[in-house]
């Protein structure tokens, strides 16, 4: 299986006016609500700096899941010192009524194997009010998380990354979380041999749980990858594709604040196409598609 980008240009670049992201706007969470609009969630940095970067969360929706409306000030920004590099890389759940914002809170602190970030939580039901949670998963260098859009066997569920590798663990509350077990690992001499993490809430099929994930290799290059996970033990990795499903290769994806990356925190499914956005070198926003069919044919595939 493979992604097709539906633009070869950005869908969402930096605004140069706009002091909080006229330097980068990327990695976005998306949803796709009962209306048919696509709401967005964006990671935008205020300069190029890494010592002085802030990040905020800005807001986008769209009727077609390709040109999107902007907000020109952010909806949510750091608070406290867990917070005060800011918020990064949203990923959205709608679980009954209500949207659910798994993020990265920087503190800005970082060591020689270490960055200060933690794994918080916010709710919205407009996505210009939010509901904090605060810090759901209290250990240092988490990020990569999400929750499936159900509850499974009763309880919450959440995707994360302790480096470097994908876990899976449960809850009764989003605060007390069990069970962390590894569920992918790293390859060694692979695309995907440094760290790995998921790109975004799963999406449910007949035949399990779709995810899509990003992965770095040697070279500190980021790509796509996808796997299929267990309905009701999404601990299990039913299919596990060996090639990347999309990687760098327009110009800004190639270079840019981080270059040679691609990397997603959300995707949608609009009609028979699943819609799949992703930042590109850390800079400006992308998206690439796949139809329907083609993840059937890769759902029946095995490894």
């Amino acid at each position: 299986m493979e992604l097709t980008r539906i633009s070869k240009k950005p869908i969402l670049a930096p605004v140069p006016y706009h002091d909080w992201e006229k330097a980068a706007t990327f990695n976005c969470g998306a949803v796709c609500d009962g209306n048919g609009l696509v709401h967005m969630i964006y990671r935008a940095v205020n300069t190029m700096d890494p010592g002085t970067i802030v990040s905020s969360l800005g807001y986008a929706v769209s009727e077609d899941g390709i040109n999107f409306f902007r907000l020109d000030k952010p909806v949510f920004t750091g608070q406290g010192d867990q917070e005060k590099a800011g918020c990064e890389d949203p990923r959205i759940t709608k679980i009954d009524e209500e949207y659910f914002m798994v993020y990265v809170a920087y503190s800005g602190k970082y060591g020689a194997d270490f960055h200060d970030t933690k794994i918080c939580m916010a709710s919205t039901k407009n996505f210009i009010q939010w509901k904090r949670h605060g810090v759901i998963l209290d250990e240092r260098d988490n990020k990569d998380a999400a929750l499936f859009p159900e509850k499974i066997n009763g309880k919450y569920t959440l995707l994360h990354r302790r480096k470097p590798h994908i876990w899976i663990t449960y809850s009764d509350n989003f605060h007390n979380w069990q069970g962390h077990t590894i569920i992918m690992k790293t390859i060694e001499g692979s695309w995907e041999s440094q760290k790995i993490g998921i790109a975004g809430p799963p999406h449910r099929t007949e035949k399990g749980w779709l995810l899509f994930y990003h992965a770095m290799d040697e070279k500190n290059t980021y790509r796509l990858g996808v796997a299929l996970l267990d309905l009701n033990d999404p601990s299990q990795v039913l299919i596990r594709q060996k090639e990347p499903v999309l990687e760098p290769e327009l110009n800004w994806e190639l270079k840019g604040l981080v270059p040679n990356v691609v990397f997603s925190c959300g995707s949608v499914k609009m009609g028979k196409t699943y819609f799949i956005y992703y930042g590109g070198a850390d800079t400006v926003i992308g998206v690439a598609s796949v139809t329907e069919k083609e993840v059937n044919d890769f759902l029946t595939a095995r490894p």
